[in-house]
């Protein structure tokens, strides 16, 4: 964990260009969204107002580096050049150290990435505050939950290509899908209802944005927000048993490149 803490912690100019970067796609997305609250009925799509919006936006673009959804190949890379081979020999498994690493990778992000978003969204629109006590300690909890679930999701991911020997295919449909999915790019209770319920019970993505923001924002009463977030909970051990679960397959059949 303190590896990966000290990794990105080294790259002190990326850090900044990407903060700058989430800022400015902050604005373009938050007006855009306020503008559809603007004209929807009632000034509440999907049951938001323009606070909660506002606060879904910019807290979105502060936890899109903490939960790391994109830019991750480490593992894809080094089943290509046959370097595993090293991770193999290690006496824990491939999951546990690189899960360590991205939770270190995690802490780095929340201490950087997170409060320079936030407070421009506050200085220049009004956002909400939680009303409720047990709103934090949960929020707190679902963005840990949403950090392993990526992890175990960009795991999965890297690891077609013990199978394709190349990644980049299964890495570039994640990138594309995974951003509308989760809820980066708009909330997905804007989506019927049929479709939100649907994502939210057969897939682990919406657990990566949706659930920390809705539950932050606080659009459902506490029950609710508890049931999302064990929903949440679910579904990252799952997706964390079957990262394990392939790994020990990919050993099985494993070829080296190269020797």
């Amino acid at each position: 964990m303190g590896s990966g803490f000290r990794r990105y912690a080294t790259y002190r100019q990326a850090t900044l260009a990407g903060t700058f970067t989430n800022i400015v796609f902050g604005f373009l997305r938050c007006y855009v969204l306020l503008a559809v609250a603007a004209g929807a009925a009632g000034g509440a799509p999907g049951g938001y107002d323009a606070r909660q919006l506002a606060t879904f936006v910019w807290v979105g673009q502060g936890l899109l580096n903490v939960v790391g959804i994109w830019g991750w190949a480490d593992l894809a890379d080094r089943i290509r050049t046959g370097d595993i081979v090293a991770d193999l020999v290690r006496p824990i498994s491939p999951v546990t150290a690189y899960l360590a690493a991205d939770l270190g990778r995690a802490c780095h992000a929340l201490l950087t990435r997170v409060g320079p978003p936030v407070l421009v969204g506050a200085l220049f629109f009004p956002l909400a505050t939680p009303s409720r006590w047990q709103t934090v300690p949960l929020f707190a909890v679902s963005v840990l939950l949403a950090v392993i679930g990526s992890f175990a999701c960009r795991y999965l991911i890297n690891a077609t290509a013990y199978w394709l020997n190349d990644a980049r295919g299964p890495l570039a449909f994640w990138t594309l899908g995974s951003g509308v999915l989760a809820g980066l790019y708009f909330p997905l209770r804007l989506l019927p209802e049929w479709a939100t319920v649907t994502l939210w019970v057969a897939t682990p993505l919406p657990g990566l944005l949706q659930t920390p923001l809705d539950v932050l924002i606080e659009r459902d009463p506490p029950a609710l927000q508890a049931g999302l977030v064990a929903l949440q909970a679910v579904w990252a051990v799952v997706m964390l048993a079957l990262a394990r679960w392939v790994q020990r397959r990919a050993e099985r059949r494993l070829v080296v490149q190269g020797g």
